[in-house]
């Protein structure tokens, strides 16, 4: 059962890396030199934060 508590608590911090990482991206992101390469890293990114949510789950 500790194991489990313990890689849950794993997963979630790796999730909260991986938010920050997204985060940081958008912040610095300029608009008005956003091509479909940088929105499409963005989603990348939100499809791999939902999948890992998932297995958090």
């Amino acid at each position: 059962m500790a194991e489990t508590v313990k890689k849950n608590d794993e997963q979630i911090q790796a999730l909260k890396q991986r938010l920050h990482k997204f985060l940081d991206a958008i912040e610095t992101i300029d608009p008005e030199e956003t091509n479909l390469e940088d929105i499409d890293r963005l989603l990348s990114m939100i499809e791999d934060i939902e999948e890992k949510l998932q297995q958090v789950k």
